[in-house]
């Protein structure tokens, strides 16, 4: 059985302390961890030289392979505008794990992500979380699906409104949720009493989200709107809500905060180009974490560039966030709202061996990615192979 020894860890704690340990990897996961593990039997052994280990960071919320680089209109694959619903179309069919963007991931430390449609839609579809390493979709997969995309506020608006088709105004953004949702419930219920002898590809694609199976996943920066995705979310008794964004969302944590919503924060890189992005500010994340609401970072690649997650983390520390949990906000809080927090996020025993080697303080963002492993297999390193020790 293959196995990788990593000697001399110093790993970095959730709670912000180091502690010194080596980690055994075998079959792609984390069977021990401690000090002064015996290399009897290991196939390899790298010494990491108490160079900084963390868990492999996740991205939450991207467009990664769905929208390509270096491709033009030809690769954007994020939104199908030929209709304002569409709950049935699928991430993974869409998703390019040649893009160059996946090299951009491991190279920075990022492991896993959620790749989805786009917000133009009022629902987009389905979205998936993946491994950013490997060259078949299907094999990188951890969940799919693992949410149902819907937009609130200015993006479906400026995309059908414009051309007279609804929703023209947020009331027609939400009349189309209830619609869809409420036609699925129908037919749940016939099929249930078995009166129906069909599928129907847009309403099973909801029904999982009625079920509780997944989450509904609100693309919703306004705090009006971020309510109304609550509002909604209570009426159809969906218990699983993401807000997605959330640039109000301190404005109604109290709200958020009662019901246990977690938010994927962000992108914060970007200039404030519309009217919902006005109050933009890294506090935002600071106040919602001090409410003790579950926040994850997000890049919304390429809105973010992928490799900018942890200059992200690094911006929001100097903001003033607690180091500790800006490494939340990378690792276990995106974990948990992507309901892999079993499986990533963390370095335990059990857990995918997705790990990160750092040379320095990782929130220094002179340090560098020394090595990236994904499922315990190397998927980059800053000076080529390593010279495995046996």
């Amino acid at each position: 059985m293959d196995s990788l020894l990593l000697k001399n860890c110093l790993i970095l704690e959730q709670h912000g302390k180091t502690v010194h340990k080596d980690i055994l990897i075998e079959m792609g996961k984390i069977s021990a961890l401690e000090e002064g593990l015996s290399s009897a039997g290991c196939s390899s052994i790298i010494d990491v030289q108490e160079q900084y280990v963390l868990p492999g960071f996740i991205d939450c919320h991207t467009h990664l392979g769905i929208i390509e680089e270096c491709t033009g209109k030809i690769g954007v694959d994020n939104n199908e505008t030929s209709n304002a619903v569409t709950p049935h179309l699928r991430g993974i069919d869409a998703v390019n794990p040649l893009d160059v963007s996946f090299k951009d991931a491991v190279k920075s430390g990022v492991t896993t992500v959620m790749v989805g449609p786009g917000s133009n839609n009022v629902v987009g579809g389905l979205s998936l979380a993946i491994k950013t390493s490997g060259r078949i979709i299907d094999q990188m997969v951890i969940k799919s699906p693992v949410g149902l995309k819907i937009a609130l506020g200015e993006n479906p608006i400026s995309t059908y409104g414009i051309e007279s088709k609804c929703p023209v105004t947020r009331m027609g953004t939400a009349a189309l949720i209830r619609e869809l949702f409420m036609r699925t419930e129908d037919y749940r219920e016939l099929k249930q009493q078995g009166k129906i002898n069909y599928r129907d590809p847009r309403l099973e694609a909801v029904i999982p989200v009625l079920q509780g199976e997944i989450s509904l996943r609100a693309h919703a920066h306004r705090a009006d709107d971020i309510v109304t995705a609550i509002r909604i979310a209570e009426e159809f008794k969906i218990h699983k809500l993401v807000i997605e964004h959330g640039t109000e969302a301190d404005l109604v944590e109290d709200c958020l905060k009662e019901r246990k919503i977690p938010v994927a924060f962000g992108p914060m890189l970007t200039p404030r180009i519309k009217m919902e992005l006005k109050s933009r500010n890294y506090k935002t994340a600071i106040n919602l974490v001090n409410a003790g609401i579950k926040v994850a970072l997000i890049t919304d690649h390429p809105y973010n560039s992928i490799d900018q997650l942890r200059t992200i983390a690094s911006l929001s520390i100097a903001e003033g966030l607690n180091p500790s949990e800006a490494l939340r906000a990378l690792t276990s809080n995106p974990a948990e709202i992507l309901e892999c927090g079993q499986q990533i996020g963390a370095v335990k025993i059990g857990y995918d061996a997705d790990l990160v080697v750092f040379d320095g303080d990782p929130f220094n963002l002179n340090s560098k990615v020394i090595y990236t492993f994904v499922n315990g297999q190397l998927a980059y390193s800053k000076n080529g192979k390593p010279s495995f020790k046996v």
